[in-house]
């Protein structure tokens, strides 16, 4: 299964990006996704962005990840 998660690009050079991810920061390739821009939120899966996506989409996804650890975290600790 292969998984891509939401990142808020935080400044752009060429075609690299600095991303934030909860916190996280990280280069990427925007080899993919040129016409990608600071403010953008783009799917980050293996390094590249893969798709420009809408605030909203990034959002929704996030919290839906969010939940998603925390009902795991739920059933280790029983």
């Amino acid at each position: 299964m292969c998984l891509a998660v939401p990142a808020l690009i935080k400044s752009v050079e060429g075609l690299e990006a600095e991303v934030d991810m909860g916190g996280i920061t990280r280069r990427v390739s925007l080899w993919l996704t040129p016409e990608a821009k600071v403010g953008d939120y783009v799917l980050l899966h293996t390094g590249y962005a893969i798709n420009v996506i809408d605030q909203h989409e990034a959002e929704e996804t996030l919290r839906l990840l969010e939940e998603m650890m925390a009902a795991a975290d739920a059933e280790e600790e029983e």
